[in-house]
This record gives structure tokens, C-alpha cells and sequence, in this order.
């Protein structure tokens, strides 16, 4: 049956779309407007455009045509490790646009505004508080001081033992119970954010309060939500599980219930575009332009051979 390519007007706005969808030991191909996900229990059909991105891990076969729709449709793709906690490669966003990028490498590369960003990012954290006169060095105090008492707090509430944040992406099942969903639960947030960063058609690696990795506007903008939603829902896994349960899977299907509604998934779009100083989301194909340092963006396709010049 031919499929006529979906025009990127028509495509769900990025805060309406099934938040991720992690895959692995299966294969995916495409049928219609849908990818076809077949594994042990049997296939499962999922409309490409509505999700926001999906998360292929070990053992899973992608098609060709399937990639073709997942593009078409603007669903971020990324392949990870076992138990979604690496991220090896990732696919293209939804937006042709590179207007939001301009916003954010012009913020990032001055100091004055970069410092400002950070800033409104910790006062997401402290709302009552004033914090737009406290440098990075106390912001960061500050933010640590509050996650030691949450991790006490949260600790003492789910009667789990408390031995503080260890990762090692290379020895996963090395740490205890409440480690692993932490890196478990962590990653399909990193996941969810990345989406919305990549479909906005912004840089995932411009970080404002990190820097250098090619995810530091991810770890920014995920760090806004661990403490409402991955920390607390990693103690409650830990708090139930036994060393013999699988508790990435289960850390992750809880944060993925925590995200079904889309409520989150429409936050973070929100949260980047206010940081952004972003009022819309327009996620249109805007037209291409050529730069002009004197008169802005001038039109394209034009030859100017016999334009006056200064």
C-alpha cells in the first residue's frame, strides 16, 4: 500500500507525543505509518508520530523504511546499551529550523547571558528564593546541600539504605538496588528531554551549567526534574525490589507512567522556550536565508553578482 509522506504541518506538536519507547531484542520494520516492533510475545504496531523518541537497545534490528517513516515523522531515534543506560548514536529531530539553536549558541557564547540562564535554572529550583545575585560557586553549594537533604529525606521514607550516588557505566549491576534504578530512571528522563532538545532543532551539547559533553543541555535541563520524579520513584523501586528483580525495566516503566499524560513532556518544551526567552512553538519549515551582517537574513536563491557594494 503507498504511504504519502506526511507534511511536517500535520505532525503532532512535540508536547502532545507518547513521551519514549524503549525497544531491544526485537526487530522493527515499518508498515504504513506505523513501526511494526515483533519480539518473543508477539508484534505490536505503533503510529511513528506520535512518539517523541524512541530508545533501540541491545538485540534490536531496525529496517531501512522504517528509519524512513521515523524521519518523515520527526522521531528522534537514539541507540543505546543494556538497560538504556548508554547512549552510543542518535538520529535526526523534527525541526528544520535552526532559529532556537541561533537563541541558544548566541546566549551560551556571551558570559554575562549565560550566567543568566543558569541562574533562572537554579531559581526553577528555589522559587521562593531571590538568586539572581549569587555566583555559580554558590549556586552549585547550594544545590548540593538540597539534594543531600532529599537523598536523607527520601532515604528515611522508604526505609533504604543510603551510601551515596555511585555510577559506573561500565559495571552496571556493580552498584546496590537504589543505584541501579537511579541510572535506570535517570537515562529515560535524559531520554525524554533529549527529544524535546533535538525537536526543537536545538544543540543537545550547548550546556549552560554543564559543559563539555555532547549531552550538557541535556544533564541542564533533566536536572530540573530528578528531584519531583527519578529520584523519589528510584527509592520506591529499591524500597519493593529483591538483587533478583530487573530493576532497570521496572524504574523504567515507572517513570514512563510518570510521563504517559504528556504533562511532563509539555513542561520541559515549556521550561526550554521561557529559559530561551522563546514565547511560541513554531516548528514550521522556515525558509532558508543567507546571512547579511548589515541588513539581516537575506533571501535565498538570488544571485547578487550585480548587487551595489560598499
Amino acid at each position: 500500500m503507498a504511504y504519502n509522506k506526511t507534511k511536517l504541518h500535520e505532525l503532532p506538536r512535540i508536547a502532545d507525543r507518547v513521551t519514549f519507547i524503549y525497544v531491544e531484542h526485537a526487530i522493527i520494520n515499518r508498515v504504513d505509518g506505523a513501526v511494526a516492533v515483533s519480539e518473543s510475545r508477539g508484534i505490536v504496531r505503533i503510529p511513528a508520530s506520535m512518539i517523541g523518541i524512541l530508545l533501540l537497545g541491545p538485540g534490536t534490528t531496525v529496517s531501512h523504511r522504517a528509519v524512513e517513516l521515523l524521519g518523515e515523522s520527526g522521531t528522534s531515534i537514539a541507540w543505546v546499551g543494556e538497560h538504556g543506560i548508554r547512549h552510543y548514536a542518535h538520529g535526526r529531530s523534527l525541526s528544520h529550523s535552526s532559529r532556537f539553536l541561533e537563541v541558544q549558541a548566541k546566549y551560551v557564547s556571551n558570559t554575562r547571558t549565560r550566567l543568566q540562564v543558569a541562574r533562572e535554572m537554579y531559581q526553577m529550583r528555589f522559587p521562593d528564593e531571590d538568586v539572581s545575585s549569587q555566583t555559580m560557586q554558590q549556586l552549585r553549594a547550594k544545590e548540593g546541600a538540597r539534594i543531600r537533604k532529599l537523598y536523607r529525606s527520601i532515604s528515611k521514607q522508604y526505609n533504604v539504605k543510603w551510601n551515596g550516588r555511585t555510577y559506573d557505566p561500565e559495571n552496571y549491576e556493580g552498584g546496590d538496588l537504589v543505584n541501579q534504578a537511579l541510572s535506570a530512571a535517570n537515562v529515560a528522563l535524559y531520554g525524554l528531554v533529549y527529544s524535546a532538545i533535538t525537536a526543537m532543532g536545538m544543540s543537545t551539547g550547548l550546556g549552560f551549567v554543564h559543559s563539555g559533553h555532547d549531552l550538557s543541555f541535556v544533564y541542564d535541563i533533566a536536572d530540573l526534574y530528578k528531584a519531583e520524579i527519578t529520584i523519589p520513584i528510584a527509592f520506591q523501586v529499591a524500597s519493593e525490589s529483591t538483587p533478583e528483580d530487573d530493576v532497570g525495566r521496572i524504574s523504567r516503566q515507572k517513570v514512563r507512567d510518570v510521563f504517559v499524560d504528556g504533562k511532563v513532556f509539555a513542561r520541559i518544551v515549556s521550561d526550554i522556550q521561557t529559559l530561551m526567552g522563546i514565547k511560541d512553538e513554531r516548528l514550521e519549515v522556515e525558509p532558508l536565508s543567507l546571512w547579511d551582517n548589515k541588513d539581516g537574513n537575506a533571501k535565498y536563491g538570488i544571485n547578487y553578482s550585480n548587487a551595489n557594494e560598499d
